[in-house]
C-alpha cells in the first residue's frame, strides 16, 4: 500500500530560482525592531544578498532605508518576487489572502512562510492562485544549505 504525502511539501528547485533570483522582497512583520528575527533576516537579504526588502507592518517603519507600509494594500505598484511573512501561523492565512488579492498589481510570484509558521490551507489557496509556496523555513536557513551542496558561489 502507497501513502500519498499530505500538505505542502516544499520544492529544493522553486527555493534556488527565489534565492538566486535579485527581485524585490516585502517582509510582513518587519519592523526597527533589532531583537525580532525578521529584522536579521532582512539584514542579510539587504546587506549580504543585495535586495531591496520592503518592510510592512502596522507601524510602517522604515527599515534600512526602505519606505515601509502599514499593509500590503498601500506598497505602490511594483514587481514583487516574494513575500516572506514573519507572522504567527493563526495570523499567516490572512496574509495569503492579502498577497493573492494583490498578486496581479503588485506582480508577486511567491510567498515565503517563515520557520515555524504553518498553514496548509492557506498554502493551497496561494498554489491554487498560482503562487510559488515555501512554507516552515527560513530564507538564510536555505542559502546555507545551497552553499554548502555547491549550489551558489
Amino acid at each position: 500500500m502507497s501513502v500519498t504525502p499530505v500538505g505542502h511539501q516544499n520544492d529544493p528547485v522553486i527555493i534556488r530560482e527565489l534565492l538566486m533570483d535579485p527581485g524585490v522582497w516585502i517582509m510582513v512583520g518587519l519592523s526597527t525592531n533589532a531583537d525580532r528575527p525578521a529584522h536579521s533576516i532582512a539584514r542579510w537579504l539587504t546587506h549580504e544578498q543585495g535586495r531591496t526588502v520592503i518592510p510592512v507592518h502596522p507601524k510602517a517603519e522604515t527599515v534600512f532605508g526602505e519606505t515601509g507600509y502599514a499593509m500590503l494594500a498601500v506598497v505602490p505598484d511594483q514587481d514583487i518576487k516574494v513575500v516572506d511573512c514573519f507572522v504567527s501561523s493563526e495570523h499567516v492565512g490572512a496574509v495569503v489572502d492579502d498577497v493573492i488579492a494583490h498578486k496581479d498589481r503588485l506582480l508577486i510570484d511567491a510567498v515565503w512562510l517563515q520557520k515555524g509558521v504553518v498553514d496548509e490551507a492557506a498554502a493551497a489557496r496561494a498554489a491554487e492562485a498560482g503562487l510559488e509556496v515555501v512554507m516552515d523555513t527560513c530564507p538564510k536557513i536555505e542559502w546555507r544549505r545551497m552553499s554548502s551542496e555547491g549550489q551558489v558561489r
